[in-house]
């Protein structure tokens, strides 16, 4: 079995496909209607087999709820320079960073209040 994607309920694709993609680094793989007023774009670096972020807009419902127990994790080079990034998009962080002496993160919110953790490896 492999694990294909996980699915964001988003208030405006327009905005969140510019977060995933200015700050996270992915792209739009493909996007698409999905019904009445429904879309959905799917996100990720291009690579085989990979898992994407998969973005459903419905202008039926723009109430959008997460619970602060669900993230969804990125992988960076530096948790530093990420900061940085962050900090100069003047986006707050909302916890951290956190580190141990085997890795290093901090999380913010994406523009549906989806925590947005950035992990880095030592």
């Amino acid at each position: 079995m492999k694990y294909l994607w996980t699915t964001i309920y988003v208030k405006d694709m327009e905005e969140s496909i510019a977060f995933y993609t200015n700050l996270v680094g992915l792209q739009v793989l493909k996007r698409f209607p999905a019904g009445p007023g429904m879309e959905i774009a799917f996100m990720g670096n291009g690579i085989a087999n990979e898992t994407l972020v998969e973005l459903l807009a419905d202008s039926n419902n723009s109430t959008v709820n997460y619970s602060e127990f669900i993230s969804v994790g990125f992988a960076v080079d530096s948790v530093d320079t990420m900061l940085d990034t962050v900090k100069g998009e003047n986006i707050p962080v909302h916890s951290g960073p956190f580190e141990t002496p085997g890795f290093k993160f901090f999380c913010i919110k994406d523009p549906n209040g989806l925590n947005v953790q950035f992990f880095q490896q030592k």
